[in-house]
């Protein structure tokens, strides 16, 4: 019998390139779920738990997105033996993206704009990755098909096929994760699941997952200002632009393709103020630092929250700790930045620090 990994058939690589992804996989633990031991909340039957997606071995939820979409490139055959992949991206999925192409030894491109942190360019390129800039964040998306076409390589596109790039039946995706990691909790079917939205993919996968399941679970996606997301939900209209977030990750200036309204529940709209408050009130909770758009995340799990205590109804809400805080350290954790990019914290923060003592 011939093995497949070393049979001399047109597919060799392409065979060889899925293993070495799924090698990778199998190398990799499932990500913790970390209770959040409220007071406030516990004591009314309401628990609070967050999955923390930064212990991937690119340091984001993205590598999950990286990984599928590389997986569908290649078995559509988007991508084979030398083909640069490019991607729209100037945050973390440029990093996981970049990470992969260097697993199968292809050339990366990450297109962005020249506004891009040093540190997470500085991560591109650690993984052997190119950028190339752009002077407005708009001009990414033909930027990148261009350098596509230039390179004869692939526009990775995860704006247009997150949402499908994923089995959200099953096949270890991160709903059936966080529900399997939830089965011996006292309130083991989540009330409310809470995501950000970058692409919409993670959403995708939860919202139709959940369903697939016939679960009673109910999905939130918290927005955070300047994202078009929250009002194309309320109107369900695709041509809706938006100045864009200044929360790095999530967020976007124009509807995605894989944003699917329909299988969102309910959107959070957060300010900024109240995003860098809850992340540095979560970081000091956990004893180290969690981004910007995990402290998004929290702010709309503590609005649930809330929401339940007053009602007087239990349960658990489930979100995510999308990457780390040390990649933030310039920016959102410096205070002079905070104060002349982001305005005054001061009254976010205590309001958030009153419910998280």
């Amino acid at each position: 019998m011939t093995d497949k990994t070393t049979a001399t058939t047109p597919g060799n690589w392409l065979y060889q390139a899925i293993d070495r992804i799924e090698a990778d996989y199998q190398r990799s633990a499932d990500t913790h779920l970390i209770p959040l031991p409220l007071p406030v909340f516990s004591g009314h039957g309401i628990d609070l738990y967050l999955k923390d997606e930064s212990t991937h071995p690119s340091g984001s939820l993205k590598h999950r997105l990286a990984r599928s979409l590389f997986l569908y490139a290649l078995c559509n055959g988007w991508i084979s033996e030398g083909s640069t992949v490019v991607e729209a991206s100037s945050g973390s999925t440029a990093v996981s993206e970049a990470y992969f192409a260097r697993l199968l030894g292809l050339p990366f491109v990450a297109v962005m704009p020249r506004s891009t942190s040093a540190e997470k360019i500085a991560l591109i390129e650690f993984y052997g990755g190119r950028c190339h800039f752009v002077d407005k964040a708009g001009e990414v998306y033909d930027a990148a098909r261009e350098v596509a076409r230039q390179t004869g390589g692939h526009y990775m596109d995860q704006f247009t096929y997150a949402e499908r790039a994923t089995d959200w039946r099953g096949n270890n995706n991160i709903a059936e994760s966080m529900f399997t990691q939830m089965q011996r909790e006292r309130h083991a079917i989540p009330a409310w699941i809470v995501v950000g939205a970058g692409t919409g993919g993670t959403s995708a996968t939860i919202g139709r997952y959940v369903r697939f399941q016939r679960h009673a679970t109910r999905l939130c996606v918290a927005d955070p200002a300047g994202s078009v997301f929250a009002r194309y939900h309320r109107t369900g209209d695709a041509s809706l632009t938006a100045p864009g977030s200044r929360i790095e990750g999530i967020g976007r200036p124009r509807v995605e393709p894989s944003f699917i309204r329909t299988l969102v529940d309910r959107m959070e709209e957060v300010a900024d103020a109240e995003s860098i408050a809850a992340m540095r009130a979560l970081s000091d909770m956990l004893g180290r630092r969690v981004g910007p758009s995990t402290g998004t995340n929290f702010v709309a799990m503590l609005r649930l929250a809330c929401e339940m205590r007053a009602a007087g109804t239990s349960g658990s809400i489930l979100s995510l700790l999308c990457d780390s805080g040390e990649r933030y350290l310039p920016t959102y954790f410096n205070d002079q930045w905070v104060a002349d990019c982001m305005g005054e914290c001061g009254p976010a923060s205590a309001s958030i620090r009153a419910l998280t003592a």
